[in-house]
């Protein structure tokens, strides 16, 4: 049975998809392609692709609309590949379920890194799910299940909101969340315009749980897109 790791390439340049084809495939990757969204959902529902490799802009249609249709039904670990570089751009395909964004150029070794990645947390999440519901960041546990923090084997004490928040990036344990995507889920679609309760908020967090909150390790600020809570891989 052949266990290498499978990837979906979709994109429309047929240059592009034999570089990364073949680079993916140096690496040990099974890679299938695309050259349209149609095609791409269909060879994702066939195939169940453990990462997608995805442009955004597609002769017929967005590439954001590709991942919010995937995320319906599939787990699979989604890097955007794209010439779009407003902050903006990229917010709008994370916040639809992407899991990271490489602008063009790009080169071979960072988007091999990404995929890497990648494939770990999505592992990493397939494993937690399949024991057990908790999170871990340096001496901190969070029990998604139990709704229960520790630090150093302590009970640490979080307001409602604080718990909603963290509990929200640990689901998301290694990738970029959104500011709207964290706006909608803690505090509820009306207020996705209020970035600053996610800083008031965060700088409770990190005097809780970092060792250094002027300086976090774990739970991470990703200038003008979102945050992201950094774990091991």
């Amino acid at each position: 049975m052949d266990d290498k790791p499978v990837a979906l390439l979709v994109e429309d340049e047929a240059q592009i998809r034999r570089f990364v084809r073949a680079a993916l495939e140096d690496e040990g990757w099974q890679v299938f392609e695309a050259g349209d969204c149609r095609q791409g959902l269909m060879a994702a529902g066939t195939r169940q692709p453990d990462l997608v490799v995805l442009d955004l802009g597609l002769p017929d249609g967005d590439g954001v609309a590709f991942i919010a249709d995937l995320r319906e039904w599939s787990r699979a670990a989604v890097i955007v590949l794209s010439a779009r570089t407003l902050e903006s751009e990229k917010v709008r395909a994370l916040d639809a379920g992407a899991d990271d964004y490489l602008t063009k150029p790009f080169g071979t070794a960072e988007l091999l890194a990404r995929a890497r990645s990648a494939l770990r947390r999505q592992r990493q999440g397939q494993a937690r799910e399949q024991q057990s519901a908790v999170v871990r960041f340096g001496q901190v546990a969070v029990d998604l299940q139990a709704h229960a923090v520790t630090k150093d084997g302590r009970g640490v004490r979080l307001a409602p909101t604080e718990y909603r928040l963290l509990a929200a990036l640990a689901k998301h344990a290694g990738r970029v969340v959104s500011n709207p995507q964290l706006l909608r889920e803690v505090w509820g679609q009306h207020s996705i315009d209020n970035a600053h309760y996610l800083r008031i908020y965060m700088g409770h967090l990190r005097r809780k749980l970092e060792d250094d909150p002027a300086q976090p390790q774990y739970l991470i600020t990703e200038t003008g897109v979102g945050y992201r809570l950094a774990v091991p891989l």
